[in-house]
């Protein structure tokens, strides 16, 4: 078999799903940040979207996976922390993904976060932003539950990071 591209593995890698959401691609995620191909090896560098990611190894194991089964002799998927992963990196597709998912999607903020609790979110099934916060800890660091008031809708957004 002839050696992969760097753009067909970019585009075997948009089929790798986020465990924890199914319906976004890893690369729509911002999560794969760079790809190489060095003679018969595929690197593929990744950042979690947070340190402690429960979902990071089920990643690396699909990625590596998705790229021996189209053809690449060794793959090494590599973790990096720095730059830290942030929701600017996703894309608008994975955003619009995302809220059709039922999250509502986290606004572009180009590293200017200011922690607000109490800012409204949009309504992913209804657009309101007449919304309010229920929880800002579930299960994943990277979400918040809130309350739709309009549509009587509880969910979940995506922080801001």
């Amino acid at each position: 078999m002839s050696a992969l591209t760097v753009d067909q593995i970019w585009l075997a890698l948009q089929e790798v799903k986020d465990p924890e959401i199914p319906v976004i691609s890893v690369v729509k995620l911002g999560i794969v940040r760079d790809v190489r191909v060095e003679a018969e090896c595929v690197s593929v560098i990744i950042t979690p979207t947070f340190s402690g990611c429960p979902a990071l190894q089920t990643m690396q194991e699909r990625i590596h996976t998705q790229l021996l089964e189209m053809g690449a002799r060794e793959v090494d998927v590599q973790v990096t922390l720095a730059p830290p992963w942030s929701t600017d990196w996703i894309s608008s597709e994975g955003k619009a993904k995302l809220k059709d998912f039922g999250l509502s999607p986290p606004r572009q903020h180009n590293g200017n976060i200011e922690v607000v609790f109490h800012e409204p979110v949009q309504c992913p099934y209804c657009d309101s932003y007449n919304t309010s916060i229920k929880n800002n800890f579930v299960s994943t660091a990277c979400r918040a539950i809130h309350y739709c008031n309009q549509c009587q809708q509880p969910f979940e957004q995506f922080k801001p990071l």
